[in-house]
């Protein structure tokens, strides 16, 4: 029995106030706020976090492949698996797969780890969109996880899939645009409305299943209420439609369907069947049931955990500042050098997984790694030592207004981790006037810098912040 091991999502802490845009512009706009991935963050760091929340108390050798889904890759020439599974701490021969272009990759993923050993799907997506147009309102930020196998600890098991391919231009992006460009959005609804029903209909006969034998379904297509004149269309009550984020996170790209579906299995029970539709140049369609072994499951963050762990003050400006649409002042500082290449090959397994050194004599975990302990000074008596997952204080820390940052003021902190070791780093997702002394923390992964084109990833502390349904 193939199906859904586990899942775990991931929202940045900054949303936009989708009014502010209205203020700004001077017209109307839709309500709600839509989450803004910080400065720091892309759809890899993003992936990776949503993975962390999947990946709890699972046993990471057991993973054969990860599949990358994203219309938002950091590179339009370099991978990202590597990074990925560096930063996971996963097997060196993993087999990865990277899916970009669609929004339906992260579902043609899904179906294709169907025929593989344990598989990790990560969709991640921070799309751009020009100032001023619905698609700015609209796009949200946001990353989701499934672990991929079989046997008695499936959650979801997949019943039938159906897949069809539909040419259609309602959406693009070139090569050469930095925006999404849309059509007039009555075309996309009727096309996706003519596809649902040459697809879907047949597709529940065929499994002898009816409209509302069907608990949830989640719709993934163009615009702002075709979701639900299509679930009209196949005779699905409003009840019975998934709420697709629009109003709390926005259209997250490839992660958008994929997000909604962990929603709906949040609040499943043993039994429920769940339809996914998922449009983009076609259809994936997805019957999937769940299964006893969701009580099971120890919470995760998932999507619940991360809706009320927010910024909803966010500016508008720092929006396009971090979206690198509004062109200011550099600071009067040199320019960030090239991470050297040699140096970032010689770190990763240290900086991508945060490895550092645990004393064999003392006991001591000590970062970055070394080969004489701080503590007892023996030599070459260290063994590998993982820092990720371990909770953390802030024993001391500085708020620096001199500092160059895009998010001034630049918070750096001293943290002590409570099975010992003491790095200094960033403090990020947080209010100066919140930190102080002895704050429980973790570790976050974040993109610190971008220079000469090339992204350099390390973490970050953030507080603890425990909402939803997380243990």
């Amino acid at each position: 029995m193939k199906g859904i091991v586990s899942y775990g999502a991931y929202i940045p802490y900054n949303r936009l106030q989708r009014k502010k845009i209205g203020e700004f512009f001077g017209k109307p706009v839709f309500g709600g706020e839509k989450a803004v991935a910080g400065y720091d963050e892309d759809s890899v760091s993003m992936g990776v976090q949503a993975a962390l929340d999947c990946l709890k108390n699972s046993d990471t050798s057991e993973i054969a492949a990860v599949y990358f889904t994203t219309v938002s890759a950091p590179y339009k020439e370099k991978g990202s698996i590597a990074t990925i599974a560096g930063a996971l701490q996963l097997n060196d021969n993993i087999q990865g797969i990277e899916a970009t272009s669609s929004l339906r990759s992260g579902t043609s993923s899904l179906l294709l780890a169907r025929e593989n050993e344990r598989t990790l799907i990560i969709s991640a997506d921070c799309r751009t969109s020009a100032p001023k147009g619905q698609n700015e309102q609209w796009f949200g930020d946001g990353a989701a996880a499934f672990l991929i196998g079989s046997g008695s600890d499936v959650i979801a098991k997949i019943i039938d899939y159906k897949t069809m391919q539909g040419e259609i231009i309602s959406q693009w992006r070139n090569e050469t645009e930095p925006f999404t460009q849309n059509w007039e959005e009555r075309f996309g609804t009727t096309t996706f409305l003519k596809q649902v029903k040459q697809t879907v209909t047949p597709f529940l006969e065929k499994n002898n299943c009816t409209a509302d034998a069907i608990n949830k379904v989640i719709l993934s297509g163009p615009g702002t209420r075709a979701h639900i004149q299509a679930a009209s269309a196949l005779g699905f009550q409003n009840n019975q439609v998934q709420d697709p984020l629009l109003n709390s996170i926005g259209a997250a790209g490839t992660a958008h369907i994929s997000m909604m579906l962990i929603a709906a299995l949040e609040t499943a029970k043993p039994g429920d069947k769940l339809l996914i539709i998922a449009f983009a140049e076609g259809l994936d369609v997805i019957l999937v049931e769940v299964t006893d072994a969701i009580e099971k499951l120890q919470n995760r963050k998932g999507i619940q955990g991360y809706l009320d762990i927010k910024n909803n003050e966010t500016s508008y400006s720092d929006y396009l500042r971090w979206k690198n649409l509004l062109r200011v002042e550099p600071p009067r500082r040199p320019d960030i050098d090239r991470p050297s290449a040699p140096a970032l090959y010689r770190g990763y397994q240290q900086n991508l997984s945060f490895t550092g050194s645990k004393c064999r004599e003392c006991g001591t975990p000590q970062f970055p790694k070394q080969r004489v302990c701080a503590q007892c000074h023996a030599k070459d008596q260290m063994e590998d030592y993982r820092f990720i997952g371990q909770s953390a204080k802030v024993a001391t820390y500085t708020i620096d207004y001199l500092a160059a940052s895009p998010a001034p003021p630049m918070i750096v902190a001293v943290i002590d981790f409570d099975n010992g070791g003491r790095v200094i780093c960033e403090l990020t997702d947080c209010n100066p006037k919140e930190v102080e002394i002895g704050m429980d923390v973790e570790m976050t992964f974040r993109r610190l810098y971008v220079a000469s084109g090339i992204s350099n990833y390390f973490w970050k502390a953030r507080p603890v912040r425990i909402k939803g349904g997380e243990k």
